[in-house]
């Protein structure tokens, strides 16, 4: 059957789908890796890279000058039009991230008079000066000694010690603030001095002396009533802490140090994320560790693994996604679904199976201690911090893979769907939703101590999160009827709709990203075109598509005061989620649906992929965005395929969660 519509960019008929559909499939099952999985490169901005550079020459680590050179080539790249440097690809200019590319260049060796380096002096200058810079960067100056610790907030490391009723404890914050916190903490002691040998500053990036640096500018989430309350704590705590009795401390320190080594992870380090892991080796240095000490060793040899180095150039990640593109690679292919593509997502599979966390009640069993471990991370490993969203997609995955292939979820793979299960209905938080990593992680007031003016100390229930594993526990045969963790599940993404119709997406970009993720879940528990939520969330997506039929959304739709959505060129990503989320409501048929096949047609690379510079994903709204390398090779893929299996079957519901 042979289908083509009369649009001014027509879907191509299902035999030329089937030959973008092939040569996507192709590209992708090339760069899976032998034992089964795939790890795409996660780039952020170029806060990371530089931050590895002066990562380095503060621990005064041997010259490796070819790579200061590609890293510099990397860094001139991302500079923006506007002279410094932006969060995502062709973004505003962002003090923090500037103030950082700028220092690692001028380390690196690039002469503070040539052009790009005038341009970027005075783009900061222009915007206040590097005292305009956020928390961690003044930690990095703190730490260079280019300002004083006063500077920064201060958090004595005896904050550690606090009791679990107090108002700030580290069990009230998200696993990646607590895991980069807490080394900071015992540097923010200890106070060390830099190697430097290079004895390079960037005092003239300030507006002021830099000694005289002592107010930072705060979040622009933040309350006026509580930045003056903990404005006023701090000024208690900077007189305080100087005199902050030895034992107390030394506990503290004590304290603190375990918490790291048994989260050191072996070399994949310390809550698995550039800032923990950088902060952990700056930590064992500041305490005196040797250099051949194996805490140290596996510490410093865990960023050596977040480096891309090609032939022209050089950057660090942030972090690794092998699981999180595994799972979602291994999605596109079994909606490929031709033996030869199952085949390559059941290996996919088994390479995840062992990666379950079986045996390690992490951080997140202070608030759920009943609850058994049974879930997946993000990482090649990290066990203390498994996530929700992660685990669903697995299960998802799994789930389909077994059903296909013999009818039904049996033997073993039944075990691990049936433990995943339980640990994420019993991370359910109290209002129905789910966060990331932790349960009823909800402090809101917390985000306006001076540490938090990123906005991103906790990690609250989201509707993206709640989605994802709202449509695993429907794919697994629960109802509202039978289950009462899902109907509460429903509820909650329900109520989290916005009044335009769309849904917050906090782990991707972003409205569109969140209304994928819900109509996902409203369509996996019978809610079709008839439900208001549903038919507002298609109506939503229609109107939002762009002239070219993709879809497009940059970082500016994270703007505390949201007033509708703000378009942005089409990416080949967002353009799949909104595909994937129509067809998820039952609106294969929808003229929007045709234009953006047809987009995604139009679009595909002689290599079979998308070319797709741009962010479209989140770390943390407003202040750090991700690009991954692996969403325009699967998700596009993924859309391509449910729409020809849709069509060809003449059915408008899909039969999976995802």
């Amino acid at each position: 059957m042979n289908i083509a519509f009369d649009h001014a960019r027509s879907a191509p008929t299902l035999d030329g789908l089937e030959r973008h559909i092939r040569r996507a499939t192709e590209a992708l099952t090339a760069l899976q890796r032998e034992d089964g999985h795939w790890c795409f490169e996660l780039e952020a901005d170029a806060t990371i890279p530089a931050e590895y550079v002066l990562l380095r020459h503060f621990r005064g680590e041997p010259d490796d000058l070819e790579l200061e050179r590609l890293i510099g080539v990397y860094l001139r790249r991302v500079q923006g039009a506007h002279g410094g440097w932006p969060l995502v690809h062709a973004g505003p200019f962002d003090m923090s991230a500037s103030v950082k590319a700028y220092f690692a260049l001028k380390m690196i060796g690039d002469d503070v008079d040539a052009p790009h380096m005038r341009r970027a002096r005075e783009a900061i200058l222009a915007n206040g000066g590097a005292g305009r810079s956020n928390v961690f960067t003044r930690f990095l100056l703190a730490l260079y000694g280019v300002v004083p610790w006063a500077a920064t907030p201060t958090m004595p490391v005896e904050i550690t010690l606090l009791p679990r009723w107090f108002p700030f404890h580290l069990d009230k914050v998200s696993y990646w603030a607590r895991t980069v916190l807490v080394p900071l903490l015992v540097l923010q002691a200890l106070k060390p001095k830099p190697v430097n040998r290079r004895g390079i500053g960037v005092a003239e990036l300030f507006t002021v002396p830099p000694d005289q640096v002592r107010d930072w500018p705060g979040g622009a989430h933040q309350a006026w009533g509580w930045i003056k309350l903990f404005g006023a704590i701090d000024r208690v705590l900077k007189l305080a802490e100087p005199h902050m009795p030895a034992r107390p401390r030394q506990r503290a320190i004590a304290g603190a140090v375990a918490f790291v080594t048994e989260r050191l992870n072996d070399e994949e380090g310390l809550g698995a994320i550039y800032p923990a892991m950088a902060n952990a080796v700056l930590m064992f240095d500041a305490l005196g560790y040797r250099a051949d000490h194996p805490h140290l060793v596996a510490a410093r040899r865990s960023i050596e693994h977040l480096l891309v180095i090609g032939k022209d150039e050089a950057y660090c990640q942030p972090c690794l996604s092998p699981v999180w593109d595994t799972a979602l690679a291994s999605h596109a292919l079994l909606e490929v679904g031709d033996a030869a593509s199952a085949a390559r997502a059941r290996a996919g599979l088994a390479w995840l199976k062992p990666r379950q966390v079986l045996d390690v009640k992490g951080d997140w069993a202070v608030q759920r201690p009943d609850v058994r471990p049974g879930g997946w991370a993000f990482q090649y490993a990290n066990p203390h911090y498994p996530d929700l969203d992660d685990t669903a997609v697995v299960v998802m995955a799994m789930d389909r893979a077994a059903r296909e292939r013999a009818g039904a979820t049996a033997g073993d793979d039944a075990e691990a769907v049936a433990r995943a299960r339980e640990w994420v209905e019993g991370l359910q938080s109290s209002d129905g939703g789910w966060a990331a990593f932790d349960a009823d992680n909800s402090y809101h007031y917390l985000n306006n101590i001076p540490f938090a003016d990123h906005g991103a100390l906790l990690d609250p229930p989201t509707a993206d999160v709640t989605a994802r594993c709202v449509s695993m526990l429907a794919q697994l045969g629960e109802t509202r009827e039978t289950s009462a963790v899902l109907a509460r599940g429903i509820d909650a993404l329900i109520a989290g709709q916005e009044k335009d119709g769309s849904w917050f997406g906090r782990w991707g970009m972003n409205y569109v990203y969140g209304t994928w993720s819900a109509l996902c879940a409203l369509g996996a528990v019978g809610h079709g075109l008839q439900s208001p939520p549903v038919s507002r969330a298609v109506a939503w997506l229609a109107s939002v598509q762009n002239e070219d039929g993709g879809w497009g959304e940059g970082g500016e739709s994270y703007q505390l005061a949201y007033d509708g959505y703000e378009r942005a060129p089409s990416t080949a990503s967002q353009t799949a989620w909104a595909l994937l989320g129509l067809m998820a409501a039952g609106a294969a048929e929808h003229e929007s649906v045709a234009r953006g096949v047809a987009y995604l047609a139009a679009t595909q690379g002689d290599d079979g992929f998308w070319d797709e510079p741009f962010h479209t994903a989140t770390g943390f709204p407003r202040v750090f965005y991700l690009r991954y390398h692996g969403y325009a090779k699967f998700f596009p893929l993924w859309a391509m395929a449910r729409y020809r299996n849709l069509r060809r079957a003449n059915s408008l519901t899909p039969t999976y969660g995802m």
